[in-house]
């Protein structure tokens, strides 16, 4: 039974159950992973799982439940039914429901449809990158892991929106090892052909020799480049916590729409039916069965727009921008493929022009000390090194860092963007983030390796 035909059904149930009245929306989800593991470079885990769930969001006489289930037999989906009615009926009122979408047509985007290859890749499609990641490391400790999914997905609603779509994407993450210095390298592709696994393992390893006796600097503000998986925690966190309607609509938000709140340099993209041709890397509408299509949230540095989904964008008098998502009642619709567009400066050229700065390659166990301003705190890994007159000088150990993120790609901060957008596996499910490096005139150091 095809995803379309199970969510008809289960609105069609509504209907009898619950009466006409009763507002139904039904999201089918068929996701397939595959993973493949690797430590001490050797591969010692293949894990895949293919699960379909249906979710259930009802609206009755003021009131409104939602439920899920992964039981596709007539029992289970009557079970469903049966089971969202009865909480909804037990919900609080809901004064504020924003209603059904409407029958809307899909958007065209600039991207492909999945690759058939890589929605179907087998085990030892992913084992020949983790070889050739192992190879090119020269004998290099290595771990990580090589990954496809596959997801389809149908829609509709008792208004009459149907609608389905489907996306595929491979990914790597892996690090290279010795002397107590890790690199790292990763990259999410539409397509399993382009994903490198020499390139990515010459990339860390070249990282983690070159990040041996490292020597300790002291806290201070410095000038930074911060390569892309460091700017992808960045995007992330401006993405749920600044870019989110719920936050936006709740003032909670650094978001200020039509002001110029950072740098002219920075426009960011969340696009999620591709960008230049390539395979979509999301699909082509949200849990509420809006159409997506790009959308701008800062423009030459003025913050353009917010993720919205049904709810929030009633609260704020605006449109659903189509981030509704499983969570996003809870945490706030989010953006999840974004894309910080380049100039035409070369990565290189980044550090040539830096007085004396840091060379940091990625951040982690980041967490938010206050949401409004966006002051985050977190920590260096995989590679920290020190410029002097456009030169590395030498490897330097982790450090902590205390910054609003926003002051940091504040008007003026941004001293330079590369020309090479690195697309990297999400921090979150089914999403991506398409960024350059970034030079940064300051970044606030607040602590090192010995405290």
């Amino acid at each position: 039974m095809s995803g379309l035909t199970l969510a008809d059904r289960v609105v069609e149930l509504v209907r009898r159950r619950a009466g006409s009245a009763a507002e139904a929306e039904v999201m089918v989800h068929s996701a397939a992973e595959a993973l493949t593991r690797f430590a001490n470079s050797a591969i010692h885990q293949n894990v895949a799982e293919d699960t379909t769930t249906v979710w259930l969001r009802l609206h009755a006489d003021g009131r409104t439940a939602a439920g899920s289930t992964t039981m596709t037999g007539a029992a289970g989906l009557e079970s469903l039914v049966d089971r969202t009615i009865a909480a909804a009926r037990l919900s609080p009122p809901e004064p504020g429901w924003p209603g059904l979408t409407a029958p809307t047509p899909l958007a065209l985007g600039n991207g492909a449809g999945p690759d058939e290859a890589t929605a179907h890749a087998s085990a030892a499609d992913r084992a020949a990158r983790v070889r050739d990641f192992v190879r090119a490391a020269g004998g290099l400790e290595t771990a990580g892991y090589c990954r496809t999914s596959s997801v389809s997905a149908a829609f509709a609603n008792s208004a009459g929106q149907s609608v389905e779509g489907r996306t595929a994407e491979a990914a790597m993450d892996g690090i290279a090892r010795t002397g107590g210095a890790d690199g790292v390298a990763r990259q999410a592709v539409g397509r399993l052909a382009d994903l490198d696994g020499a390139a990515l393992g010459t990339q860390a390893a070249a990282k983690a020799r070159a990040g041996v006796r490292a020597v300790e600097l002291p806290p201070g503000r410095y000038e930074v480049v911060l390569e892309p998986c460091a700017v992808a925690d960045v995007l992330a966190n401006l993405a749920w916590f600044g870019f989110n309607g719920k936050a936006f609509a709740e003032r909670q938000s650094f978001a200020e729409l039509g002001t110029a709140q950072f740098d002219r340099a920075v426009t960011l993209i969340d696009e999620p039916l591709g960008h230049g041709g390539e395979p979509a890397p999301g699909l082509p509408f949200d849990m509420e069965g809006t159409p997506r299509s790009a959308v701008t949230l800062v423009r030459a540095g003025t913050t353009a727009a917010v993720a919205h989904d049904r709810r929030s964008a009633a609260e704020a008098g605006a449109s659903s921008t189509g981030h509704a998502s499983p969570w996003s009642r809870t945490w706030g619709p989010m953006a999840t493929h974004l894309r910080l567009e380049p100039s035409g400066t070369a990565p290189a050229a980044l550090i040539t022009a830096m007085g004396r700065g840091l060379l940091i390659t990625d951040f982690w166990y980041t967490r938010v000390l206050d949401q409004k301003s966006l002051v985050v705190t977190g920590l260096t890994r995989n590679g920290v090194w020190l410029v002097e007159d456009g030169e590395v000088t030498s490897a330097v150990t982790n450090l902590r860092f205390t910054q609003s993120y926003p002051h940091a790609l504040g008007p003026g901060a941004v001293r330079g963007i590369g020309s090479t957008a690195v697309a990297l596996p999400a921090r979150w499910p089914g999403g991506r983030c398409t960024t350059p490096a970034l030079h940064l005139a300051s970044w606030n150091v607040t602590g090192n390796a010995s405290g």
